[in-house]
C-alpha cells in the first residue's frame, strides 16, 4: 500500500470507531506511533508528498511527540505525523534517538512546507532538520545505505 493510501486509511480509521491511541498503534505497528489531523481540511497527498524529519534524543522524544501530535490533531501542521518507538528490530535502529516524521502533501508547495517548518520552530524544533520526499523513502534512499544529499530542504 502506498503512502497516499496509508494516510487515507489512517484518516478514515481515526474518524471511525477506532481511536488513534498509543496502545492500539503499538499493537498494530511496533515501530511507529501515529497522529492524524482531526481539525480542518488539508489536501490529500500527491506523488510529491514528503516529510520533515525531527531527530530527538530518547529522553526528549515524549515531550516533542506530545507537542507535535497535538499540533497535528489541531490542524496546525500537515495531515499526519509518526514517531519511531525505539524498537530494536526497526530497519535503522538507533539506541540514542528517535525520529518524528511530520508529513506534507506535496514538497513542491514550498509555502505549505515552510509554514509547517515554522510551526515546528514554534513547538521548539529550533535546530536544522531535513525534509525528505516519500519517493526517496520508497526508493530506499537513506544516509545509512550510503546515499548523500537526499534532503530537498535542510533548514
Amino acid at each position: 500500500m502506498d503512502r497516499c493510501n496509508k494516510i487515507k486509511m489512517l484518516k478514515n480509521r481515526s474518524e471511525g470507531d477506532i481511536k488513534m491511541t498509543r496502545e492500539t498503534d503499538q499493537n498494530e505497528n511496533p515501530f511507529w506511533v501515529f497522529a492524524i489531523r482531526k481539525t480542518g481540511e488539508y489536501p490529500d497527498p500527491t506523488p510529491d508528498s514528503g516529510k520533515w524529519l525531527v531527530f530527538v534524543k530518547n529522553e526528549q522524544a515524549e515531550e516533542f511527540w506530545e507537542k507535535i501530535k497535538k499540533a497535528v490533531e489541531e490542524g496546525r501542521l500537515g495531515s499526519a505525523a509518526k514517531m519511531s518507538t525505539g524498537n530494536p528490530d526497526a530497519k535503522f535502529y538507533d539506541p540514542n534517538r528517535r525520529v518524528i516524521c511530520v508529513y506534507t502533501y506535496d514538497w513542491t508547495d514550498t509555502e505549505d512546507v515552510m509554514r509547517i517548518r515554522e510551526e515546528l520552530r514554534k513547538l521548539g524544533v529550533t535546530w536544522k532538520i531535513p525534509y525528505k520526499t516519500d519517493e526517496d523513502t520508497f526508493s530506499d534512499k537513506y544516509v545509512q545505505t550510503g546515499h548523500k544529499r537526499i534532503s530537498k530542504y535542510y533548514i
